[in-house]
């Protein structure tokens, strides 16, 4: 590509990028927020119109002159398809252009190395596709795996969750006719995030297991062996419960979803229930978790001082329980004066399906 060619495609690339993230905006907007002259914004804009990538949604209020157009992205200019694979669920999510979720579905179907597995999940993508009206318009499935991905060598180097070690993702991959990217489910649930937001961030992945991403100058980082952010592994109760790992004390074992469901209730939405109606017992458990969920996250803000993103199924709850968690994290963090770095989270269960499926807008957009 020429530098003419690549200047033109960085320019497209961040109005669409701006423009997705603000939803409505003007090309004084894009003008003024992204630096760029307005025949600059006007000749990009116009053609991107065009092409159909964004399209016109209205009109601002007149100021005396001409109504300025409002200016938005197209959602149905292409789509994506989130896969979350868990060791008993899979769950799906068709993802528009503008990141919003047109369809969803999770299924009970437990996890296994054999190429059945394989055959199964197309099968189930398949049906979950056929009223798609232009299939032609899918860029690609986006698959989130808890645990450590290689894509060099196309393997699931370890998974505790899954209970596999140097996995072939090759069945996966043939599996499907169109392109299939593989992403650890913690750095797809940030990657559904606006990181752009947030340059410099955790993110707390509070499912049935628990995991974390970092975000560093709006990049995934994932250290020198793809472990950054494994929090679920980190010690907070030496010598505590056991957790799936095969160690003891491990934050997932206070943490993760599973700390609250036990073996008394099916999921975590009956236990919220028990907990809504004020059972001493869920109550009891509750104002439990969120200690040892303060003590996490005051480590984690002492050691890394970034924003922290409370996400994944408990994640999705917590917004009603920022209060009673604050005080409990100023308890232990004696250096910030409040916790605004706390942060809740975008999507909730669908998360990590959203951020796989959201490679493939952030491919087009580079391209475009």
């Amino acid at each position: 590509m020429s530098p003419k060619a690549e200047k033109k495609n960085n320019t497209r690339s961040r109005i669409i990028s701006y423009v997705i993230n603000n939803q409505n905006t003007s090309k004084v907007e894009i003008s003024k927020n992204l630096n760029m002259s307005m025949p600059t914004v006007l000749s990009n804009v116009n053609e991107l119109i065009g092409s159909g990538v964004l399209v016109e949604t209205g009109e601002y209020a007149s100021t005396g002159g001409r109504k300025a157009k409002r200016i938005g992205i197209n959602p149905g200019y292409r789509y994506a398809l989130g896969i979350m694979i868990t060791a008993n669920h899979v769950g799906m999510a068709l993802v528009n252009m503008g990141y919003e979720i047109e369809k969803q579905q999770r299924v009970r179907m437990k996890f296994s190395p054999e190429a059945s597995y394989c055959v199964e999940l197309s099968s189930l993508v398949k049906k979950f596709l056929a009223d798609m009206a232009e299939p032609d318009k899918l860029l690609g499935i986006g698959i989130s795996i808890p645990g450590i991905i290689s894509r060099e060598q196309q393997l699931v180097v370890k998974s505790h969750a899954l209970r596999i070690e140097n996995y072939s993702l090759s069945f996966l991959e043939q599996a499907f006719s169109c392109p299939v990217y593989f992403e650890n489910d913690a750095n797809a649930a940030m990657m559904a995030e606006d990181i752009h937001q947030y340059k410099d961030a955790i993110y707390l992945s509070l499912n049935n297991t628990l995991g974390g991403a970092f975000c560093i100058e709006g990049k995934l980082f994932a250290g020198q062996n793809q472990k950054a952010g494994e929090f679920g592994h980190m010690i907070l109760v030496p010598g505590g419960r056991q957790c799936y790992c095969g160690k003891k004390g491990c934050a997932d074992a206070y943490c993760a979803a599973s700390a609250l469901t036990g073996d008394n209730y099916e999921n975590l939405d009956q236990f919220m229930e028990v907990l809504f109606r004020g059972e001493a017992d869920a109550a009891e458990k509750w104002s439990e978790y969120l200690d040892h969920l303060a003590i996490l996250i005051s480590n984690l803000r002492m050691a890394y001082d970034m924003d922290i993103i409370l996400g994944g199924e408990v994640g999705g709850y917590l917004a009603d329980y920022m209060l009673p968690l604050g005080e409990k994290v100023m308890e232990y963090n004696g250096f910030d004066r409040d916790i605004r770095y706390l942060k809740n989270c975008s999507y909730r269960k669908e998360a990590s399906a959203v951020g796989a499926a959201k490679h493939f807008f952030n491919e087009l957009i580079k391209n475009i």
